[in-house]
């Protein structure tokens, strides 16, 4: 059928037509909130974070506050960075029992009903900065599966239901999922930050937590922003190893991976909207250059273009209006 029969309009004559025929919607449950907690700080404490307006760095005390609050608001799930008060060469403080992230994970099981999410990485608690061991100046790739397994078990063991690998290393799904299992974490679920590229968006995060690299950049392990072929590769391998959920990061520049992975793969997928991607749209707003609707906007294009998880700086904002 054709004008004037077929009247595509009549499908948005009112608020209340369009809401029963859209097509994709955002739920609280869709969202994953990011947490910086700092060791350096004591209860009461936050401080700003001058790249990313709106967040900050907390206190364990205070993270588990602002959490609970925001569970109260909707929020199922969060997702927890640590930042030690000492690092050295082999991030030894990441895989300490009594480590900030470790302790927040522990009260948050305590006091909270959220699905409690940790980011496996070295690069927080090395002095170089890097997401490996270094060795002469190189990120080797085998030595430092040791200390991811560490980092996960660790997390596991302080009651994380999901521990995310982030350091894009070969083999280190099959490492995590090797050690968790000996150890009696069957039930551990990993989330594997599969297909990660070396992107400029990370800027503002890297300033957060203090992680950018003291030499060098991360594109020998960071996968290139030209290539989507290898993204499947670097999907289906950690299936292979044991991966419960993927992630396609960053989000917004790169919709037609999120597609593609959702495509070839009918496992859950999450994307990350990295701080970049959220700074950046921040500034549009603040300058008054973008409205508010512009948060959803993006969003949505990334719940649209296949994810079923959102990890989001926006995600307090979000949880406001959906």
């Amino acid at each position: 059928m054709e004008f004037p029969t077929k009247r595509m309009r009549r499908l948005r004559k009112s608020p209340q037509i369009r809401n029963i025929l859209r097509e994709t919607r955002l739920h609280p449950s869709d969202l994953i909130y990011p947490l910086f907690v700092s060791e350096k700080l004591e209860r009461g404490e936050r401080e700003a974070i001058d790249t990313m307006p709106g967040q900050f760095r907390y206190s364990v005390d205070d993270a588990v506050s602002e959490a609970s609050s925001l569970e109260d608001e909707g929020l199922s799930s969060v997702i927890i960075f640590g930042m030690p008060s000492s690092k050295d060469e082999l991030a030894s403080a990441a895989h300490d029992p009594r480590g900030v992230v470790q302790r927040t994970v522990r009260r948050l099981k305590e006091e909270t009903d959220l699905v409690v999410m940790t980011d496996v990485c070295l690069c927080q608690y090395t002095t170089h900065g890097h997401c490996g061991v270094v060795v002469d100046g190189e990120i080797v790739n085998d030595e430092t599966l040791e200390v991811l397994a560490r980092i996960a078990l660790s997390h596991a063991e302080a009651g994380a239901d999901v521990v995310a690998p982030s350091d894009m290393m070969d083999g280190r799904v099959a490492a995590i999922r090797r050690t968790l299992d000996d150890a009696g974490f069957q039930d551990t679920l990993i989330m594997s930050y599969a297909v990660k590229y070396a992107s400029s968006f990370y800027a503002p995060f890297r300033d957060a937590v203090s992680s950018a690299p003291a030499f060098g950049d991360r594109r020998s392990y960071q996968m290139d922003p030209a290539n989507i072929d290898e993204a499947i590769i670097e999907a289906e391998l950690d299936l292979r190893e044991g991966a419960d959920i993927l992630m396609v990061k960053p989000a917004l520049a790169y919709l037609d991976v999120i597609g593609r992975v959702r495509e070839r793969f009918r496992v859950p997928l999450a994307a990350y909207n990295v701080s970049g991607e959220y700074s950046m749209l921040k500034a549009a707003i603040n300058s008054g250059y973008l409205t508010e609707e512009a948060i959803y906007e993006s969003i949505l294009s990334i719940k649209r273009a296949g994810a079923d998880l959102i990890i989001s700086h926006f995600t307090p904002d979000l949880l406001e209006v959906i």
